[in-house]
């Protein structure tokens, strides 16, 4: 119950906050408003790609390998709808932009930070088979390709279930926005399509790279694993 009423009270200041914001920003039809958005977005990323995660990675890798792909996957689906799309003019535009690359980057994110978690309790938990494997001479990726492949099947899951259920099972976000706001039903299927492949990829790429991080960033040279690079669990309360 506090968890709903902390999540509940964030949204909302956060979006009437973000809607103040935006209409500064958008007013202002500036690349530098536009990028200290973007930035903006970036650290709340980071912070949450931690947060989200169980045990993650100690020190700046984990902010690093949490916010880094989805953040660089966003810009550059963000960047080919707006661009090569869309066909804003400036293509910098906030108002094309900004939203883009929110509906991007907060999939990407969740994606990534399913994999991470998944990543790094399956290779606590299988620790002496994937060691037994490292013994015998495979390579750290050979060793531990059941838990990469099942990370990245994690990660993507979110993302190809709102794909499968769309327009069959729900309406996505932005085309009942469109719809509510006077547009034909046709064209905002059309820019839905459009939004939900640009997701998907800029997941799909965020979420491989996040997950073949992680397998490097918990091995070594030597073919190790080194499950000390985690941060430790946290404490269970005595009863």
């Amino acid at each position: 119950e506090k968890s709903l009423v902390i999540a509940s009270l964030r949204m909302v200041v956060q979006l009437l906050l973000v809607g103040l914001v935006l209409k500064f920003v958008f007013a202002q039809t500036s690349p530098w408003w536009t990028a200290l958005v973007a930035v903006v977005m970036l650290a709340a990323a980071a912070y949450e790609s931690v947060r989200r995660q169980e045990r993650p990675l100690a020190g700046w890798g984990a902010y690093a390998l949490g916010a880094g792909p989805p953040f660089a996957a966003g810009l550059l689906a963000t960047f080919l709808a707006v661009a090569a799309i869309i066909g804003a003019d400036p293509w910098y535009a906030p108002r094309f932009l900004l939203p883009v690359l929110g509906m991007v980057l907060g999939n990407a994110l969740a994606g990534v930070c399913l994999v991470l978690d998944t990543i790094g309790e399956g290779l606590s938990r299988e620790r002496p088979a994937i060691e037994s494997r490292l013994a015998l001479g495979a390579t750290r990726y050979e060793a531990t390709g059941d838990v990469l492949r099942r990370g990245l099947k994690t990660g993507m899951m979110p993302i190809l279930t709102t794909m499968t259920a769309s327009g069959l099972i729900a309406l996505p976000g932005m085309m009942t926005g469109q719809i509510l706001a006077g547009a034909e039903p046709l064209e905002a299927a059309k820019y839905q399509i459009m939004i939900l492949f640009l997701i998907a990829g800029a997941t799909g790429l965020a979420v491989t790279v996040a997950g073949i991080g992680a397998v490097y960033a918990l091995t070594d040279d030597r073919h190790r694993l080194r499950l000390d690079r985690l941060q430790a669990p946290p404490a269970t309360p005595r009863r």
